[in-house]
């Protein structure tokens, strides 16, 4: 006899990349009887797991991991209740950090790469515009680059980190105890390979344009992937929100279960995908495909959940 299983959905923070979700999946996997398969677009992980194990054990892993998750929340609060609160912008910090590595970072890359505007003590200012940049908006990786240090593992974080902070750093080497700092110094724009004095050269305008070229792909894809969501919360909306069953009852959909017997009415949603046992009509799914033909459906034909009963009656 098959040992009785348990499944969640948890939900992870922190990932930054694929390498991010397989670590996670291979930390969950690890564990005895434990099944997991972590989605790095979604931000999910589906686990089935003995029935003896408590989820909690399944979330420390993830943590021990270095990112978080969090079981499955209770139940959404009524549409009236819930329209009382303002939805939440998760994506203002990271919008933030952009606008302030594009306003302080493009100046820096400019007067590295323009040597007509490099006057006086330029170098300078270079270095007073790049340090928010470097700091205060690079701050995710060089946090994540740190946590993937003390866990033994290195992500992209860890190259983005290590690259903008080994620029920055010797930069402020050679404005402090090099000659890089002295005026009149001058970062000529050539394609041509020369020998001279490292301690005469900066890279702030690495530091601050690799920041700020980042985030900016960060910030899309979360947008990207926010507005994803939003249409396919908005296409589960126009499902059926509940369902007769062949016997009479009336349920909500969520109690639906394999092998289930229900209802589809003329005019009516179909609740779920699911195969016709008896009656035949025309189907209307040009929600999901585009159609606009209905299709006709008989015994043993396959029929799409949100789909729109337009004819007969359906089990």
């Amino acid at each position: 006899m098959a040992e009785p299983t348990g499944a969640v959905e948890l939900s992870i923070g922190g990932m930054t990349c694929a390498s991010c979700a397989n670590r996670i999946e291979r930390k969950l996997n690890r564990l005895d009887g434990v099944t997991a398969t972590v989605n790095f677009a979604t931000e999910k992980a589906k686990v089935t797991f003995p029935a003896g194990l408590d989820p909690q054990v399944l979330v420390g892993e993830v943590e021990k991991a270095g990112y978080t998750a969090a079981l499955p929340a209770p139940p959404r609060a009524a549409p009236e209740e819930a329209g009382e609160r303002e939805p939440e912008d998760d994506l203002r910090p990271l919008r933030e950090r952009l606008i302030t590595a594009l306003v302080l970072g493009v100046p820096v890359v400019v007067l590295a790469m323009v040597p007509a505007l490099q006057f006086t003590y330029w170098q300078w200012l270079s270095l007073t515009l790049a340090a928010p940049v470097v700091v205060y908006a690079g701050w995710p990786f060089h946090k994540a680059a740190w946590a993937n240090l003390r866990h033994g593992t290195a992500t992209m974080d860890t190259l983005i980190s290590m690259g903008t902070l080994a620029a920055f750093g010797w930069s402020l080497w050679a404005l402090f105890f090099g000659t890089a700092g002295m005026p009149g110094m001058r970062h000529p724009f050539e394609f041509t390979v020369t020998r001279g004095d490292g301690s005469m050269n900066i890279y702030l305008e690495a530091a601050a344009g690799v920041t700020a070229f980042i985030l900016a792909g960060r910030y899309f894809e979360a947008r990207s992937k926010r507005r994803a969501g939003a249409a396919l919360r908005a296409l589960l909306e126009l499902g059926a929100k509940d369902v007769e069953l062949a016997d009479g009852r009336r349920v909500p959909v969520e109690r639906l279960a394999v092998g289930d017997r229900f209802v589809a009415r003329p005019g009516e949603k179909i609740a779920t995908d699911g195969v016709v046992e008896e009656g035949s009509s025309a189907v209307d799914a040009s929600m999901l495909t585009g159609e606009s033909v209905p299709v006709e459906v008989r015994p043993g034909d396959p029929v799409t959940g949100a789909t729109v009963n337009a004819g007969g009656r359906l089990v």
